[in-house]
């Protein structure tokens, strides 16, 4: 079952007053079992596949509405989006393309399938190594941030869009999650982030958080509810 409660994640008011319609849901599942994807779940990968190839052209994917609300977002926050696109985007061109897409546990390759239905860009976390309230914000110069896979952490030159716990930056946002927080094998409890941009209608997310939560319990057990978020 899905809950649906007032709980958010705090928007800073200077980032709030550059972006106004920026809208961020936060998501939770407890108590998942994370581990390889089954037989299953790659049965849903086949048929959504399938979808996709019927609905998408490469050609035409820039001008899907939710994707050119994220673009333009990228493009005022600083971001490239034809050299780093939006998580979604991304999937889906890679389907198109022809290319697979790596299978990295239960958890992950639940909220991948639903990006990739509700053309919405997600990111999960450890719930349990992260501390205190979310707050989203302008990073500062000098700022550092390891990234999943990074050897080394990057210095942020300031003005990037972060994420940050009470302890640590977890996100640069929307496109790239911290190491420490990141779904392993021993991850337990399950922190979604539905990733809005302005013009993203929050109708739009709540039904992706409701699908990606859905995926998630279908496939790694648990039981979910839906937040929101709110000026800081």
């Amino acid at each position: 079952m899905i809950v649906g409660v007032d709980m958010p994640i705090q928007i800073d008011a200077e980032l709030k007053g550059c972006f106004p319609g920026l809208r961020v849901l936060v998501g939770h599942v407890k108590d998942v079992k994370v581990e390889r994807s089954g037989l299953e779940i790659q049965k849903f990968w086949e048929e959504l596949f399938k979808q996709v190839k019927e609905k998408y052209s490469l050609e035409s994917l820039k001008d899907v509405p939710v994707f050119r609300a994220y673009r333009d977002f990228f493009w005022r926050a600083g971001i490239d989006p034809t050299k780093i696109r939006p998580a979604s985007e991304a999937l889906i061109r890679r389907i198109l393309a022809g290319k697979s897409i790596p299978s990295i546990n239960n958890v992950v390759d639940a909220y991948n399938l639903a990006s990739i239905k509700t053309e919405v860009a997600l990111a999960a976390f450890d719930e349990d190594e992260l501390k205190g309230n979310l707050v989203m914000r302008f990073a500062r110069k000098g700022e550092k941030f390891l990234g999943i896979g990074m050897q080394e952490p990057m210095e942020l030159n300031g003005g990037e869009i972060v994420i940050l716990d009470a302890k640590k930056m977890i996100a640069v946002y929307p496109y790239r999650d911290a190491e420490q927080s990141k779904i392993s094998n021993k991850t337990r409890n399950v922190l979604l982030l539905v990733c809005g941009a302005p013009g993203i209608e929050e109708e739009t997310l709540v039904k992706a958080g409701e699908v990606a939560l859905s995926y998630i319990m279908k496939f790694c057990g648990g039981e979910g509810k839906l937040e929101g978020e709110s000026s800081a």
